[in-house]
């Protein structure tokens, strides 16, 4: 901030503008009457008549020179006081305009609430992993012993081939042994329907006891897998209303102490303008309090101004 001689009485600074305007101009007029003084004189003569080329221009006394030199610098000085002052109150009310509010409080910060990310889930894979090595490897026989049995007595297997042929055998058959000549050839059956179907009866039979264990493996891998993706579903669930509790508790904390700094704020703010208003209201009358060894000057200038 600039030093000024600003005071509650004094020179108006519409006065003050216009005695600085009037210094200049009359330190101007000063300068000029200096500034055309010159050596020597010129005078033509044409025609018997004498015509000046260069109007002399003495220097007047040493007296007068210093008083106008003395009288030149005080007006400058006096406009300069008077410009210095006038911008010290531009810069005094601009500084009162852009001041800010004296509130330090930063604005309140939200807690991080982390979030849950994805939730966990298993597989088939994971159900299988479950089973002690003891089921892994009953399961193994089992499906091994239930394949090959139904591979053996499906409706494409070979004991059902066997089944299907057996009443279609004929007894006696003839071999030619050349064209016009046969040899009856002697079939023996060593299979009967029933014993085939009593091993048809016992390998099914089989074949659905090693096909219930594979199912009861099956089975429980599903359900442990179910039951575990029910439990994580509920341990997720759980989490994530932990989470929203967090969340909102969050939110009704930061809102009561968001609501108080903007409350303070506010009242910072009001407090700041109504503050600003009245400075810049008294800043406004400031006058300029003329330092006496500028007053003969602006006192020539007032008095001008009162007679005219």
């Amino acid at each position: 901030m600039r030093k000024n001689s600003l005071a509650p009485k004094g020179l108006s600074l519409s006065q003050a503008q216009s005695i600085s305007n009037l210094c200049n101009q009359r330190a101007a007029q000063i300068d000029s009457k200096l500034k055309s003084v010159n050596n020597i004189s010129r005078i033509v003569k044409v025609d018997g008549q004498n015509y000046v080329e260069t109007v002399a221009q003495p220097l007047p006394s040493p007296f007068t020179v210093v008083a106008m030199l003395t009288e030149k610098a005080k007006l400058h000085a006096t406009q300069a006081f008077l410009m210095e002052n006038i911008r010290a109150k531009d810069e005094l009310l601009n500084t009162i305009r852009n001041s800010v509010p004296d509130f330090n409080q930063p604005i309140p910060d939200r807690m991080i609430i982390e979030s849950l990310g994805h939730q966990k889930s298993v597989n088939e894979e994971w159900g299988w992993e479950q089973l002690s090595m003891a089921e892994i490897n009953e399961f193994t026989e089992a499906e091994a012993y239930a394949a090959h049995i139904h591979q053996f007595i499906n409706a494409k297997g070979k004991l059902t081939q066997l089944r299907n042929e057996l009443p279609t055998i004929k007894t006696l058959e003839w071999f030619e042994i050349s064209t016009g000549h046969k040899t009856p050839v002697e079939v023996k059956i060593h299979h009967d329907s029933d014993s085939l179907l009593a091993l048809h009866e016992d390998l099914a039979s089989l074949h659905r006891k090693f096909e219930q264990r594979v199912n009861y493996f099956k089975a429980k891998v599903k359900n442990l897998v179910t039951n575990e993706k029910a439990r994580l579903t509920k341990v997720h669930q759980d989490l994530l209303n932990e989470y929203n509790l967090k969340v909102s508790e969050e939110n009704t904390r930061y809102e009561k102490v968001y609501t108080e700094w903007n409350k303070a704020r506010t009242e910072a703010i009001a407090a700041h303008n109504s503050k600003v208003q009245e400075e810049i209201k008294v800043t406004s009358t400031f006058k300029i309090q003329v330092d006496a060894r500028f007053q003969d000057v602006i006192d020539t200038f007032l008095q001008e101004d009162t007679d005219n």
